[in-house]
């Protein structure tokens, strides 16, 4: 797993829900220190840490880790199948023409 992966979502869900880093050390009853060094990715959080934030930050572990596990694709098929059942055929067609050209020139 990927530590600095991992303080990036982290540091982005403390973010989207407008809490500072002291309202999760706070909820979380850890270490301020400790906080910023895991949302910089220099430090990869205890398991029972890790589990203090998410909490605190009301997210699934899922949701940090998707990319890293697995059992994380079926939040990201999920996601996209969210985004996209609203939008029009034409629309549709759009989105997947775009993925695709993206997926091309990854390489």
């Amino acid at each position: 797993m990927d530590k600095v992966e991992i303080g990036k979502k982290l540091r982005e869900a403390r973010l989207k829900k407008g809490y500072t880093q002291q309202a999760v050390v706070k909820m979380a009853g850890i270490g301020s220190m400790y906080l910023g060094e895991i949302e910089r990715g220099l430090k990869m959080p205890s398991l029972s840490s890790f589990v203090k934030i998410i909490e605190a930050l009301e997210v699934s572990a899922d949701y940090i880790l998707r990319n890293e596990l697995s059992a994380g694709q079926p939040y990201i098929y999920d996601e996209l199948t969210r985004r996209l059942k609203d939008l029009t055929p034409k629309q549709r067609k759009g989105a997947v023409e775009i993925l695709d050209a993206y997926l091309r020139n990854l390489d």
